[in-house]
């Protein structure tokens, strides 16, 4: 492994493929239900969006890309997430098979108003 990304960029062309594409659509996903203003952050060595504070993370691993949506939001969404791979603020989508675009959509909408005040 090489230095740490600096940038959302640099992380993402550095994945392997199959993580490559999904990271792409993971962010797209993401960025297509948070306000205009949020930003782009390395986090943790990961990608993540930020909107006064870290919202989510993303990531890619071997086989998997994981949302890091927080504990909090994972708990209002429990039932979506059914049948997925998680831990306490983390969910894994295999990277063999299509991401669940709605399901990522929800967790951060859920995330971003709870970061409000209002979840």
């Amino acid at each position: 492994m090489g230095a740490p990304a600096k940038t959302v960029d640099e992380y993402i062309d550095s994945a392997p493929e199959p993580g490559r594409a999904a990271l792409k659509k993971m962010r797209a996903t993401i960025r297509s239900v948070l306000p205009r203003e949020a930003t782009e952050v390395i986090s943790y060595k990961m990608p993540a969006f930020k909107h006064g504070k870290v919202l989510v993370w993303y990531a890619a691993f071997k086989d998997h890309c994981s949302l890091f949506p927080t504990a909090a939001a994972m708990e209002a969404c429990k039932e979506e997430l059914a049948g997925y791979t998680t831990s306490k603020g983390t969910v894994r989508f295999e990277t063999d098979k299509a991401l669940p675009i709605a399901l990522i959509k929800r967790l951060v909408k859920v995330r971003l108003q709870q970061s409000e005040g209002k979840g």
